[in-house]
């Protein structure tokens, strides 16, 4: 189980990476800082994607909020920072997805909204991203087995060949041993 933002944040990356081709991405880059083109400001990106068929950008922000929706203003810091930054767009992580002014927000300004489940490991995950929902999972199975050990004999008294399960070696045709 995921114990904290950081960890969901390492995470997302990865689950990010595992399904860059639906997200139309090249590759999920981790943490790194960027320049803003207007404002000469550095920000931390959680991650940064490549686009797939171009060297265009897209700025990842993962916030692991199990309390709330995120709201427009947590949408709005976003959307300026892909403007600023000059990015093609943007994708938000969170658990519960977005609250309607946020949803709005996204829709304006090209940020893609992908719901990672909070408990989700690398092993097993709920990702949901537009009509899509990736899914990994893992289990156990406890494998037994049980073998019987078939000789086969030759009577010495009719010559018949038989089989004889363990140690029993009577002849099933003469019954002799």
């Amino acid at each position: 189980m995921t114990k904290n933002w950081v960890e969901y944040e390492d995470l997302a990356r990865d689950l990010l990476n595992l399904i860059r081709t639906d997200l139309k991405l090249r590759s999920v880059e981790g943490k790194q800082r960027l320049v803003g083109k207007d404002s000469g400001t550095e920000w931390e990106v959680d991650a940064k994607g490549i686009a797939d068929g171009s060297d265009g950008i897209i700025i990842v922000e993962v916030r692991r909020h199990t309390n709330s929706k995120l709201n427009q203003e947590q949408l709005g810091g976003l959307a300026y920072r892909i403007k600023d930054t000059g990015s093609q767009c943007g994708i938000i992580v969170s658990p519960l997805g977005l609250q309607e002014g946020a949803k709005k927000i996204a829709d304006a300004e090209n940020i893609h909204s992908v719901e990672i489940d909070a408990s989700s490991t690398a092993e097993n995950f709920a990702v949901k991203f537009l009509n899509k929902v990736f899914v990994g999972v893992t289990d156990r199975a406890i494998i037994t087995d049980r073998t019987t050990d078939t000789i086969s004999r030759k009577c010495s008294t009719c010559n018949s060949i038989f089989e004889s399960i363990g140690t029993e070696v009577t002849c099933q045709y003469c019954k002799e041993s």
